[in-house]
């Protein structure tokens, strides 16, 4: 084989092969909870939908998932978009009375690119109206604060798009007349952030932090 006929193979084992490889991510992770899923005995009161901060949560205290009933289906780094397109398989498919909805950190910080903020809350209605067709009660949460992303130093203007999103959350919300759980102004200094007794990276909660939130939203539920 000369060394141009090579090279057209090679272009053309390449426009093969690679998609078929992307094809194959799982990239909203269907695959994440799905044993997990089919294990779960008897109807949960609430699953838990969100992202890294929800994921860590069932890390740092299990207990308040298996005390209560609650089920976590967190995945770390998902966006309001991937969320909505696994609602079905991870949250419609418990039958829960509850779900509890936190995202829209890594719409902010831009995980998948950039998106508007209307969208954003675009995917989070589309959850509750299917939570509500099918008979699960949705409860909305702020998303926590924060001043910066370390995997996104781009983003310098997190503070405020994440209290511009929480505003058009609660309307939504309190329109709708469904439950908004404030973790924002409870957890935020003056910076508008999330304080260091509350996070090692003003972005994920620790144990202190998470004993918090669940104060919170035991309220709710």
């Amino acid at each position: 084989m000369n060394t141009k006929s090579f090279f057209i193979s090679a272009v053309f084992l390449a426009a093969v092969c690679i998609p078929g490889a992307a094809q194959q991510k799982d990239w909203a992770q269907f695959g994440r909870y799905a044993d997990e899923n089919t294990g779960v005995k008897g109807t949960p009161k609430a699953v838990f939908m969100g992202d890294s901060i929800t994921d860590g949560w069932d890390d740092s205290d299990s207990g308040f998932f298996t005390s209560n009933g609650f089920v976590c289906r967190g995945i770390s780094g998902q966006t309001s978009s991937e969320m909505l397109v696994r609602f079905r398989q991870d949250v419609i498919g418990l039958h829960p009375k509850y779900v509890v909805i936190l995202a829209g950190t890594n719409d902010v910080a831009m995980n998948n690119g950039y998106i508007e903020l209307d969208n954003v809350l675009g995917n989070l209605i589309s959850m509750c109206e299917l939570a509500k067709v099918n008979g699960i009660r949705p409860v909305l949460c702020s998303v926590l604060p924060s001043t910066g992303f370390g995997w996104r130093p781009e983003v310098k203007d997190a503070a405020s798009k994440i209290e511009k999103l929480n505003t058009m959350i609660r309307s939504y919300a309190e329109s709708e007349k469904i439950p908004y759980v404030d973790y924002h102004s409870a957890l935020k200094n003056d910076e508008g952030g999330l304080p260091a007794a509350y996070s090692g990276d003003g972005v994920h909660p620790n144990r202190d932090c998470y004993e918090v939130m669940e104060k919170i939203v035991l309220k709710y539920l």
